[in-house]
């Protein structure tokens, strides 16, 4: 019973929510995919490097710092107010 008591003093909230953690990984993945497509490329002037690739690169980025500010409102309103 004491190891019941110790792991719920243990658990952390977690810092994002899981869907946070999806759009991280995804954003992750873009721009892995966008440095890939360019290396294979592997030209300057090419159609692929200097158009698609940092477009989707742009867009990682973009969508790792927007799952980062992303807050979810519905656990905001469901935590008790203990500013009053």
């Amino acid at each position: 019973m004491s190891a019941r008591r110790r792991n719920k003093k243990d658990t952390k909230p977690m810092l994002f929510t899981p869907l946070n953690y999806k759009l991280i990984g995804l954003g992750v993945l873009l721009i892995v995919v966008g440095f890939t497509a360019m290396r294979l490329e592997n030209e300057v002037y090419g159609i692929i490097s200097l158009y698609f690739s940092p477009v989707v690169i742009l867009a990682g980025y973009i969508l790792v710092i927007y799952a980062i500010l992303k807050r979810d409102h519905k656990l905001d309103e469901s935590s008790p107010n203990t500013t009053s």
